[in-house]
């Protein structure tokens, strides 16, 4: 994950611990980036890592869908081909995927899902 991408995840993270503490152990990241050794990578592969995968999950369900998957981008970033994979495949299983690229955007996502 990039840098700048980085930093409005942590923010992020950061505003819903506060604001929703019930689910925090609910919402985490999947560390699926940056650089490996060769036999971590395939230790890693070996272990279920999955290409694609969104960087925040939220595990709470609402009216609408089993659960959030958010990814997170910067005003200009754009889907990998695995990304747009991976957002099809839990679309079609009943989750939520959004991209987001703003704290506000992010804060809005939220609750928005949680009053569903």
């Amino acid at each position: 994950m990039r840098n700048e991408e980085s930093k409005l995840q942590k923010a992020c993270v950061k505003w819903f611990q506060l604001q929703h503490p019930r689910y925090k152990r609910l919402l985490f990241h999947v560390p699926n980036g940056g650089y490996r050794t060769a036999t971590t990578a395939r230790n890693m592969k070996l272990e279920g890592v999955v290409a694609g995968v969104a960087d925040l999950i939220l595990l709470v369900p609402s009216r609408s869908s089993c659960g959030l998957c958010i990814e997170m981008k910067t005003p200009k970033g754009r889907q990998t081909p695995r990304q747009k994979q991976w957002q099809e495949a839990v679309t079609a299983m009943g989750y939520r995927y959004e991209i987001v690229r703003s704290t506000q955007e992010f804060m809005n996502l939220i609750e928005q899902h949680l009053n569903d």
